[in-house]
C-alpha cells in the first residue's frame, strides 16, 4: 500500500498552482447551463487542517496559499478565493480544501462527483467529508475507475489525475493512459498534474504527452524554491487536454505571479 498522505504538503506553491487553474476550468464550464461530470483518480482526504501538526512541521502552507493570500494574489471572485471561502466558513478558517471540496465546492447541484482514492485513511476521511456533497466515493485503482466510468453521463465534464508519483513507473505510464481515456471520452477535459523535481524526471513525460497531438492540449509549468533544503521539487506542472478557452490568460496571471518568487 502506498504511504503518501498530503496534509504534508497541502497549500504548498504546487497546490496554488494546482487548484487556481482547476478552480477556473470549473467555473468556466459552468458557465453554461447543462450538468457535467467530475471525476478525481487520487482524491486524498479532500480536507486539511493547516494548524494540524503535520502541516506546520513542513511550512509549505505557510509559503504557498498562506502567502497568497497575504499578498493578495487572488481576488475575492477568482473561483479557488471562492471555493477556499466557502470551505473556511463551513470548516473552519485554518481549514484547506482539496481538490475534491474546491470541486464540490463550485459545482452544481446537477453535476456528478466521483472520486477515488485507495489509501484506506485517506479513503475513509475523504467518505466523511464529502458524503454532505453527494460525491460517489471509491476505493478502488483510479485509473480502473476512470476506464470503467468514461465515457461518463453527464457527458461534459473534466477529469483529474493527480498521482503522489511515488512509483518512478507513474511517468512511463502517464502518456499512454491519457491517450486511451482521450480515446474513451474525446470531448472531456483531462487535466494531469505533475512535480518538477530537480532530476527533472518529467521531461520525458511531457514530451511523450506533446507528441500526442492531442486536441487543445496545453502545458504551464511554474517555479518556485524548494521548500527546504534537500528537497526535490522546484516546480509545478499541468498538461490539460480540451484545455477550455481563455486558459492561457489564467496560465499568464499566475507566470506573473510565480516569476516574483
Amino acid at each position: 500500500m502506498l504511504s503518501y498522505q498530503h496534509i504534508y504538503h497541502a497549500g504548498n506553491l504546487a497546490d496554488v498552482q494546482k487548484h487556481a487553474l482547476l478552480a477556473w476550468m470549473l467555473k468556466y464550464l459552468t458557465r453554461k447551463d447543462k450538468p457535467l461530470t467530475y471525476l478525481e483518480t487520487h482524491s486524498g482526504r479532500g480536507l486539511y487542517q493547516l494548524d494540524a501538526a503535520e502541516a506546520v512541521r513542513t511550512g509549505e502552507a505557510a509559503a504557498g496559499i498562506e502567502r497568497a493570500r497575504r499578498e493578495g494574489w487572488f481576488s475575492a471572485d477568482h473561483p479557488l478565493s471562492m471555493a477556499l471561502s466557502i470551505v473556511r466558513a463551513r470548516h473552519g478558517e485554518n481549514s484547506y480544501a482539496g481538490s475534491p471540496l474546491i470541486a464540490a465546492s463550485l459545482l452544481r447541484e446537477q453535476d456528478s462527483l466521483h472520486f477515488a482514492e485507495l489509501h484506506p485513511q485517506e479513503y475513509a476521511a475523504l467518505s466523511m467529508t464529502m458524503s454532505a456533497y453527494g460525491a460517489k466515493i471509491y476505493q478502488q485503482d483510479g485509473y480502473e475507475l476512470a476506464q470503467s466510468l468514461l465515457p461518463p453521463t453527464p457527458r461534459r465534464g473534466l477529469l483529474l489525475i493527480d498521482p503522489s508519483y511515488e512509483v518512478k513507473s507513474e511517468y512511463d505510464r502517464l502518456p499512454g493512459i491519457i491517450s486511451k481515456l482521450h480515446r474513451k471520452w474525446n470531448v472531456g477535459v483531462i487535466a494531469l498534474w505533475y512535480p518538477i523535481l530537480s532530476d527533472g524526471r518529467h521531461k520525458a513525460m511531457v514530451e511523450a504527452l506533446v507528441k500526442q497531438n492531442l486536441p487543445k492540449a496545453e502545458c504551464h509549468e511554474v517555479r518556485f524554491p524548494a521548500a527546504r533544503e534537500g528537497h526535490r521539487m522546484i516546480g509545478s506542472g499541468m498538461f490539460v487536454v480540451n484545455a477550455p478557452f481563455g486558459f492561457n490568460e489564467e496560465t499568464r496571471r499566475l507566470d506573473s505571479l510565480f516569476a516574483g518568487l
